[in-house]
């Protein structure tokens, strides 16, 4: 795991992922050309689930089951 401290949405907060979850989240930041804080800012402000470590992983499993079109 490893942890990150962002600043969402003007509070900070701290994301505990796995590294390839980092990596598809920096892939799925550069293909819809955001930074990494909007996209995580924006999958935050959508989320179906509570914790938002589980939504970012489920925008990165959606991201490479759709190959990377998303």
């Amino acid at each position: 795991m490893l942890k990150r401290s962002l600043s969402i949405a003007g509070h900070r907060t701290s994301i505990a992922l796995e590294l390839e979850f980092w990596d598809g989240l920096e892939a799925l930041a550069a293909h819809r050309q955001l930074p990494l804080t909007a996209l995580i800012r924006e999958i935050d402000e959508t989320r179906q689930s509570a914790n938002l470590s589980s939504s970012l992983r489920i925008a990165v499993l959606e991201f490479y089951r759709s190959g990377g079109k998303n």
